[in-house]
């Protein structure tokens, strides 16, 4: 490999971002080039036919108006898709953090940064469900 092929390879190197909500991972990778968002292989709009779900998703890139720059490529498993979705606007918006830190506080105070702690109950024993308890009979 000579070193001006390594030189390129560094400069179009993408910029990555984790994802998570719920149960659901994102690994999302973007770099400058042609406006393509691919999850798992498939179109965004292929992928979150639900408009909230895809609107979710590309959120990042339209607030920072860079949704004709760059191409998207993240991977998401785990979780449902209102769960997966969300796992890719953050992996996107950390991804674009490290591609231009100078985007970060405005991400940050818009809430895009921020991971949302929010989780399913475990089932305690004793208990039908997480609170659920079952039915008590008097006689």
């Amino acid at each position: 490999m000579s070193s001006s092929a390594n030189s390129m390879e560094t400069a179009a190197k993408p910029a990555y971002g984790t994802g998570r909500r719920r149960e659901a991972v994102a690994r999302v990778y973007i770099k400058p080039g042609a406006a393509r968002f691919t999850v798992n292989g498939r179109a965004v709009e292929e992928y979150f036919r639900n408009v909230a779900w895809h609107t979710a998703a590309v959120e990042p890139l339209k607030f920072t108006q860079m949704h004709d720059q760059l191409e998207v490529k993240a991977t998401v498993r785990g979780g449902g898709a209102g769960g997966q979705a969300g796992a890719v606007r953050m992996g996107l918006s950390r991804a674009l953090a490290r591609l231009n830190p100078d985007l970060r506080p405005a991400l940050r105070k818009n809430g895009f940064l921020t991971r949302d702690p929010r989780m399913k109950e475990r089932k305690k024993y004793g208990q039908k469900g997480a609170r659920r308890r079952f039915q008590y009979s008097k006689r």
